[in-house]
């Protein structure tokens, strides 16, 4: 082969070896290019499941001991790891705890848009409904994730300020807020309107305001009222205070919902 040639073979060869866009591209190499992929999602898989399984232990952890219980040094013996290797998945408890609460915000929110979405925006009655119904069947179905994302605070844990636990929790708040301004023109007549901006909290103001500008403060102050009678029956629940003095949990909660949507001029 004349030398020339050669050296050009060897030099596209090698660039398109080096490239980094043709990985799966090599003629040669295509299913050396396929098995790199597949490590690199088999890895991922893993790191995933083992985070799950993480979290999972601490949330029994928790169960079991309370909040100050979830240690991840007692997760690492349970699960065979030393732990510098369970740090190089959360280098500190708090890391976990803020993945923990920032986790089940994330499924909670998920949870009540998709029920309040399926009801159609010209029942705001329905809507709040089923963002009630949709709160207590989640809580019920994750009562220590209930419990850790709205009664049992970690001892000296500090979430990051307006990190994820944040971001999560007021997109929950930001949902409710949107129900009930939706409501606001039917419950107008039949609750307080001369609530003003002054009467809340400057804080949830500015986060009410930064995310639904158009939220009259009444109506604001109303959702924090909507939301305190559909928490507190939840939570009486959750901690076991309902069933041993009501036969029929679900409808004794269906009632105190139809209840406040007449209170707010609202029917489903």
């Amino acid at each position: 082969m004349p030398r020339l040639l050669w050296t050009r073979r060897v030099l596209l060869t090698r660039r398109r070896l080096t490239h980094p866009c043709n990985l799966l591209d090599v003629s040669e190499g295509k299913g050396e290019g396929r098995q790199v992929a597949g490590v690199t999602s088999r890895r991922e898989r893993l790191r995933a499941e083992t985070i799950r399984e993480i979290e999972a232990i601490a949330l029994r952890q928790m169960a079991e001991g309370g909040p100050g219980a979830i240690s991840l040094r007692g997760i690492a013996r349970e699960m065979g790891m030393t732990a510098r290797a369970i740090y190089s998945y959360f280098p500190t408890r708090d890391d976990l705890v803020t993945a923990l609460i920032s986790g089940i915000a994330t499924s909670l929110a998920t949870t009540l848009e998709t029920a309040s979405g399926a009801v159609p925006d010209t029942d705001p009655g329905g809507r709040l409904l089923a963002w009630g119904q949709a709160l207590r069947e989640w809580a019920l179905a994750h009562p220590e994730s209930f419990r850790l994302f709205y009664g049992h605070p970690v001892p000296g844990y500090q979430p990051p300020e307006d990190g994820p636990v944040d971001q999560t929790a007021r997109r929950v708040c930001r949902e409710l807020t949107r129900l009930v301004a939706a409501a606001w023109p039917h419950a107008r007549h039949h609750q307080p309107a001369d609530a003003s901006w002054s009467d809340l909290h400057p804080e949830y103001v500015a986060k009410i305001r930064a995310d639904l500008p158009d939220v009259e403060p009444a109506a604001a102050a109303l959702a924090l009222r909507v939301w305190g009678r559909m928490h507190g029956l939840v939570a009486l629940e959750v901690d076991g205070h309902i069933h041993p003095v009501a036969g029929n949990p679900a409808a004794l909660h269906r009632a105190e919902m139809l209840d406040l949507l007449r209170s707010l001029g609202l029917t489903s």
